[in-house]
């Protein structure tokens, strides 16, 4: 009876220690990058199977909401937090937040024009004056100019953009804000914002599938929904006058002028950056991640991941069609770590 009774009491002791070294970190926000985000955390989690990361792909406005609220560990968001945002994280929190960049992504304009083969283009000006409303057949002067040999038929576009707070809303705008003096006085940029026109659609995913089902349709997606959704997205002019369809090489070249000078912060815009070659709807995105932990499992486990992510994580990118970050900012991250407490 002595035997068996130290048996299970050894049992539940060993129970207890696995328990405890067992961590579950939750986090939520952008889902710009939630398929570079999955394959992490699942690597990540094979490679120290006592961590496991749960991510809600919700948005970086609800991302940036729930951090706030203290009901995750950390966040995620395409948009840098601004200083209102901040302040308020730290009147509830007790401590400052601290933005990690991720990785570099594109948002592609994606259509859906019926008998209509090939890429198209779209200039500075069609894209600002087809969200405004002021631009509302694909037969268009300023959408057929850019596409010569192309026969665009005289149907209704039909606008789709994103109905929840969204990082990659905050990125088309940031861009559209930048192309057209009238889109910054009119709608402005943000995650969230009051639209001149269109149907709204939850999630890249919900964008990616309305465009899909709706003929005459545009919309925009962060690049790696539109390769899994196989829907065509067109090339965008650059602020130095040349036609950019999306990929790894043009979003590189869009970061290289940031890399160069990174604020200490890491709060960084990089729509419409200088460059023949650079895509101009490109952007960082980022983890938000608090000064202070109460739980030192849970701070050193995230520190750790951190580590992982700047150093080998980044050789997952590019499958996924998300840029490396470049050496310079990873260099500058790791060091940035040792600020969380």
């Amino acid at each position: 009876m002595k035997r068996a009774a130290l048996s299970m009491l050894l049992v539940l002791c060993l129970a207890v220690i696995v328990g405890a070294q067992n961590l579950a970190i939750n986090a939520a926000g952008a889902t710009f990058p939630y398929p570079i985000y999955s394959k992490w955390f699942d690597v990540y989690h094979s490679q120290h199977s006592n961590i496991q990361i749960n991510y809600q792909s919700i948005g970086s406005g609800g991302g940036i909401r729930q951090l706030t609220a203290g009901t995750v560990d950390f966040g995620a968001s395409d948009m840098p937090m601004n200083d209102d945002q901040i302040k308020e994280f730290q009147s509830k929190n007790g401590c400052g937040i601290l933005h990690f960049p991720t990785v570099i992504g594109a948002v592609v304009p994606t259509y859906n024009v019926p008998k209509v083969a090939g890429d198209l283009k779209f200039t500075q000006k069609a894209i600002s004056g087809i969200y405004l409303g002021t631009i509302t057949r694909w037969n268009d002067p300023e959408i057929t100019k850019a596409n010569p040999g192309i026969s665009l038929p005289g149907d209704d576009i039909v606008v789709v953009h994103r109905s929840d707070g969204s990082g990659t809303t905050f990125i088309w705008t940031d861009f559209l804000s930048k192309a057209s003096s009238d889109w910054k006085t009119k709608a402005g940029s943000g995650t969230s914002i009051n639209w001149p026109v269109g149907l709204g659609g939850k999630g890249n995913e919900g964008v990616s599938g309305l465009i899909k089902q709706t003929p005459g349709s545009i919309g925009y997606v962060e690049l790696i929904y539109a390769l899994q959704t196989n829907i065509p997205f067109g090339l965008v002019q650059n602020l130095d006058g040349k036609f950019v369809k999306a990929s790894l090489e043009g979003v590189t070249a869009a970061a290289a002028g940031a890399a160069k000078s990174m604020p200490d912060d890491f709060r960084v815009s990089i729509t419409n950056a200088p460059g023949a070659t650079a895509y101009p709807i490109s952007s960082f995105t980022w983890l938000l991640i608090p000064e202070k932990f109460k739980d030192t499992n849970k701070r050193d486990a995230i520190k750790g991941f951190l580590k992982w992510m700047l150093s080998d994580g980044q050789q997952y990118n590019e499958a996924l069609s998300y840029a490396k970050l470049p050496k310079p900012v990873a260099d500058k991250e790791l060091k940035a770590i040792s600020k969380i407490q």
